[in-house]
């Protein structure tokens, strides 16, 4: 559950990782795209040896930006592993959800207070 707050911070508060750490493979990706995607061997498999944590990332047509950006997640899910909850992509990751319950109550109140609203100008008009 930790893991999955990973790919959605922007920091530079997270443990580095060396490339002596880590395992690097070229696939074949999946999903759509036809012969693109069926002839090019430009989704990047990662592996961080040490905590045996695996990104698979095929997100562009790119393998050079695929690298990058699986080099990105993994640094991040690495720092979600050993830190856990003291983790800057955690607490974002919370944060973000607060904000977002408290909009959704926000919209709710309001919608009531129309509902009100409206019933209120129903018994005038009686």
């Amino acid at each position: 559950p930790l893991l999955q707050a990973a790919g959605k911070k922007n920091s530079f508060n997270l443990l580095g990782l060396t490339e002596a750490e880590l395992k690097e493979q070229f696939v074949r990706g999946d999903g759509p795209g036809g012969q693109a995607t069926n002839k090019t061997n430009n989704c990047v498999v990662l592996k961080h040896i040490p905590s045996g944590i695996v990104v698979k990332c095929h997100q562009t047509r790119s393998a050079e930006q695929n690298r990058k950006l699986a080099r990105k997640i993994l640094q991040e899910k690495v720092d979600l592993f050993y830190k856990g909850e003291e983790s800057d992509v955690f607490k974002e990751k919370k944060a973000s959800e607060k904000k977002k319950q408290e909009k959704k109550r926000r919209a709710k109140e309001n919608l009531e207070r129309k509902k009100l609203f409206k019933e209120m100008q129903q018994l005038d008009k009686k």
